[in-house]
């Protein structure tokens, strides 16, 4: 059974919680601003604005050794609506740098909330895309999430993250302009 911290209790950490609820894992759920000072998950996931990330990284980065840290930020600045580039390639290729201890894996930036808490994109089953480089931190991360009841499919290594990161903000930025709605989105179809 899964062990899970999730930093942020937003619409999005509140979805990804019960989807590994639904799934039987244990799950942490901690409020940003709580300032943790440990997390008992295996898996953490950072369910934060991207531009949170360099300060949780510097504050937690013994708390976070040894476990799966999950990203699920799209790296969007949200004064410009623009997407914020990294010369480490992606935000999630970015934070991986500065937890060299951790299992970085990117997920869930794809996903609407309401796709998440419904599970469905239309029709289908919502899927989670993931990314990283340990095949450990993803096989465990995506066996939480198909238990949950929601698919997900291996994206590649992190350096994937880039491009998941890129349909994040198309999507973002369909929905911001009316095109698709934020119970809507893109989907996977297998």
């Amino acid at each position: 059974m899964a062990s899970i911290s999730i930093l942020g209790t937003g619409n999005m950490g509140t979805a990804i919680a019960g989807i590994f609820v639904d799934g039987g894992a244990t799950v942490e759920s901690i409020a940003h601003s709580d300032e943790p000072t440990s997390f008992a998950g295996d898996i953490v996931v950072l369910a934060v604005p991207y531009t949170a990330l360099p300060e949780i990284a510097e504050k937690h980065r013994t708390h976070l050794a040894g476990k799966t840290v999950v990203d699920i930020t799209n790296t969007v600045d949200f004064a410009t609506f623009t997407p914020v580039e990294f010369a480490a390639g992606s935000g999630a290729a970015n934070l991986a740098a500065k937890l060299p201890e951790s299992k970085v894996v990117k997920a869930f930036n794809t996903n609407f909330a309401a796709t998440l808490a419904t599970k469905t994109v239309g029709a289908t089953t919502t899927t989670v895309l993931v990314a990283g480089d340990d095949a450990d931190a993803k096989t465990a991360l995506t066996t939480a999430i198909i238990a949950g009841g929601v698919h997900a499919t291996d994206a590649g290594p992190l350096a994937r993250a880039r491009e998941l990161e890129a349909v994040g903000y198309l999507q973002l930025s369909l929905a911001a302009t009316g095109q698709i709605g934020w119970t809507g989105g893109l989907g996977v179809i297998k």
